[in-house]
């Protein structure tokens, strides 16, 4: 209550004082003017009477007109009606409607007794919203979450409850997320388009807008999924909570409020305060486990290792071929004259050097199902080679990051199918780098430059 009049107190500036001042006067006089009328009217002058009792109805109307509104304003009513949302519950309804009964027989019977337990009722109702009203009371929310978290895996947040009263404990306190609000339809909207003649060639292009009905607003998802309970906080003391929570999507997730609520101590009924605390979090893709990953892995490392082995300039040695040596290092030349199958071996010129690629494609290009596993496939390529002490960078449509495995996981977390005008496999920088992509482009669309140095995965044969 100190708090609530200190935060009223600091709203009122010079004006209010004005208007608060001019209020107590034109009260004053029309309490003055209700006085006199009554003298009049002991007196017998009905017209004099008349004159002052309509001059403080006059007064009183103008005081409520220009200052009660200014000053109802200036207290902010929105805290008020918040800091008394009440909800029925179940057990209350049951509770009312006994109550009920109970009042109707009291009524019919006129007993005594009946009105006594009635009254009594009717008392718990009253001191159970005052109970649960003094229990959220000065209570404080606290919110420790990580910055970013892995779609399908569990995060730890921790949830601290703080109880700054010095001797008034808080029970069976419970934080959650707000109950989202219906939205009704908002009707019709103009929303630009393109006049294309003709349909098929496309010859002439003009903007133009079209009349749509306005569809529904998407629900923001929240950062807290469900609710987390508090039997006790004790007073001038902290209760904290450690829950586990996992998000579905990747995306970016954010809440600015959040509700402290109670039931205590009857159960009738849930008082909730609406606390305003920002906490975002920035969900990456799930990785994809390591069955899922058996028929892709293995090959990227075949290819990965030959590559490795004859990507130097420099001429090592000639040796029998193998099975597991690449066709395009076979030396023709010692082959014709020895008989036998030869293959070149490079030195080594460097640290090994992955690239990672994701090229987005445009929507409807792919089914989101398989769109979604194409990001997560590329979240969990980059994941897998940064902990086998790989050299990596990465690439991407519009992906102007650097060589952080933290930069690419946060593209990859907010990237959707858009309208590319080229692939990025057209631009990628030139390099001694052995690429894994993931694209939805047509085979035949790869650049000739990445044949030999690439591994290609395609979104449409993604299982």
């Amino acid at each position: 209550m100190q708090k609530y009049l200190k935060s009223v107190w600091a709203n009122l500036d010079g004006e209010a004082w004005l208007r608060f001042l001019l209020a107590v006067a034109g009260l004053i006089l029309a309490f003055a003017a209700a006085v006199f009328s009554s003298a009049a009217r002991e007196a017998g002058n009905r017209a004099a009477t008349a004159i002052f009792a309509w001059l403080a109805l006059l007064l009183s109307a103008l005081v409520g007109i220009a200052t009660v509104p200014f000053l109802a304003q200036r207290v902010v009513a929105s805290r008020v009606r918040e800091a008394l949302h009440y909800e029925l519950t179940r057990e209350g309804m049951a509770y009312l409607g006994v109550t009920l009964l109970i009042g109707i027989a009291a009524l019919n019977t006129g007993n005594n007794l009946l009105f006594i337990v009635l009254a009594a009722m009717l008392a718990a109702i009253v001191v159970s919203g005052i109970a649960s009203a003094a229990m959220l009371r000065g209570l404080e929310l606290e919110i420790l979450m990580p910055r970013n978290a892995f779609a399908g895996r569990p995060v730890a947040v921790r949830v601290r409850v703080i109880n700054p009263r010095l001797w008034l404990p808080g029970f069976s306190v419970k934080v959650l997320s707000p109950a989202e609000k219906k939205k009704k339809n908002t009707g019709w909207e103009w929303q630009k388009t393109q006049f294309i003649f003709p349909s098929r060639k496309k010859w002439l292009r003009l903007p133009d807008y079209t009349l749509r009905r306005r569809g529904p607003q998407p629900r923001q998802p929240k950062v807290l999924t469900k609710p987390v309970y508090f039997p006790f906080v004790p007073a001038h003391n902290q209760a904290d909570v450690e829950v586990a929570l996992t998000f579905p999507r990747r995306g970016y997730y954010t809440q600015d409020s959040f509700d402290l609520a109670t039931r205590f101590p009857f159960s009738f009924l849930t008082k909730s305060k609406k606390v305003q605390l920002q906490r975002d979090l920035l969900v990456y893709p799930g990785l994809l486990e390591q069955d899922a990953m058996l028929d892709i892995l293995p090959m990227i490392t075949g290819e990965f290792v030959s590559y490795l082995r004859g990507r130097g300039s420099e001429l090592y040695l000639i040796r029998e071929h193998t099975p597991q040596d690449s066709v395009r290092y076979v030396d023709w030349k010692a082959t014709a004259k020895t008989g036998s199958l030869k293959v070149r071996e490079f030195e080594r010129e460097d640290e090994r050097r992955l690239r990672v690629v994701f090229d987005n494609c445009a929507p409807g290009t792919v089914p989101t199902a398989q769109f979604e596993r194409g990001v997560s496939l590329a979240a969990t390529l980059a994941c897998h080679f940064a902990d086998e002490n790989v050299e990596l960078s990465f690439a991407g449509s519009a992906f102007s990051g650097g060589a952080q495995l933290a930069d690419f996981l946060r593209y990859l977390a907010l990237v959707q199918p858009t309208e590319v005008p080229e692939s990025v496999l057209e631009f990628l920088p030139v390099s001694s780098d052995y690429n894994v992509i993931v694209t939805a482009r047509p085979p035949r669309t790869l650049p000739s430059s990445l044949w030999f140095s690439s591994y290609v995965i395609y979104m449409q044969q993604i299982r």
